[in-house]
């Protein structure tokens, strides 16, 4: 965000809140035009005109804490949780102006943390979520829908409800879909040890998320428990609708209902779910091909996400996938093999 917006609004003082360690590398890297600590961040609060809460959910509640004792009635607050329905109401029982507070939740994110994974491109073109009440001021929701904007971002505005709900369907239960499917993958392996050995192209493009660290999700898990609970029992339904299509042989319609439905799904923004940005690579069976794709990458400062091999037959070569973290990393990956003399297209 601190990049993103003294790309756009050079005049905003952006000032940032940390620990010292971070705090040093924000000032060297420009993300931040002043540094406070965070034991001193409570007397200097009055010369800040929106305050941005962009720490984990836990984080987020006890600053909301820390912030009911000395915010006025001048500044707006808003956060970037990833659930929304616990840490609106919570700001609206601790904050003594609760109409200065406007949830929010862009759609964006990378495994990656600290001060030098920075993009300010990160928030281009990501759908960023607001959840006003009817509690909320005209003029602070306009302030960080505005804000939101100036970074890139496409303002969704819904109740913190909502939020959660839609969440839990889109983002939250497709990850614990993908930790159940690997896990039960794993469980077949122990008794059969080819199973894994099987498991290509579709199977890693549905559990790549498998992989998140607990520790992200910890805090949304718990905060969205009923919604995602409810989303489960109303899956498991599906599948048993599933199971008896399979029985029955009557399963066209849900292929073909889904092929219709995923066509609706917008590719031009990004959702609760990081994309990656596929790469088809056409390389000869020679020693050294691939070392040669990751250095004209690696050169350019692309860091590839992921990268499998598709088909290759001894002599004959074959094709290569490589993942990257956005659409201008693709175009720019694609330009530069294209220059040194690799074959290669984008992959939908």
């Amino acid at each position: 965000m601190g990049l993103a917006l003294g790309r756009k609004r050079p005049e905003v003082k952006r000032i940032g809140v940390d620990f010292p360690p971070a705090l040093e590398v924000a000032l060297e890297l420009n993300i931040v035009d002043e540094a406070i600590a965070v034991d001193r961040f409570v007397d200097e609060w009055k010369q800040t005109d929106l305050i941005v809460l962009a720490v984990p959910i836990t984080g987020i509640l006890d600053w909301l804490a820390t912030l009911s004792r000395v915010v006025g009635p001048g500044q707006v607050i808003t956060d970037v949780g990833s659930t929304k329905r616990e840490i609106v109401q919570k700001a609206q029982e601790l904050l003594p102006y609760p109409e200065r507070f406007v949830g929010g939740h862009p759609m964006a994110g990378s495994e990656r943390r600290g001060g030098r994974a920075s993009d300010p491109f990160l928030f281009e073109n990501v759908t960023y979520v607001l959840t006003p009440t009817e509690l909320t001021a005209e003029p602070a929701y306009t302030t960080v829908a505005e804000f939101a904007a100036t970074l890139g971002a496409r303002v969704l505005p819904m109740r913190p409800d909502e939020h959660d709900r839609l969440a839990a369907v889109v983002s939250h239960l497709p990850q614990l879909l993908a930790i159940a499917l690997v896990n039960f993958a794993a469980q077949k392996h122990q008794q059969d040890d080819r199973t894994l050995r099987l498991a290509a192209g579709g199977f890693r493009d549905m559990t790549r998320i498998a992989s998140s660290p607990y520790e992200v999700w910890d805090d949304i898990l718990r905060t969205n428990r009923d919604e995602i609970g409810r989303v489960l029992l109303d899956f498991t339904a599906c599948l048993r609708e599933l199971q008896e299509r399979l029985l029955s042989g009557d399963l066209r319609e849900a292929f073909e209902s889904a092929a219709r439905h995923r066509l609706s799904i917008p590719k031009d923004t990004k959702g609760f779910l990081r994309p990656l940005y596929d790469i088809l690579v056409a390389v000869e069976d020679r020693p050294g091909v691939i070392a040669r794709i990751s250095t004209v990458l690696a050169e350019a400062g692309l860091n590839i996400k992921d990268i499998e091999v598709l088909k290759v037959r001894e002599g004959e070569g074959g094709s290569i996938r490589l993942a990257l973290e956005s659409e201008r990393d693709r175009q720019l990956a694609l330009d530069l093999l294209r220059a040194a003399g690799v074959r290669c297209r984008a992959r939908d």
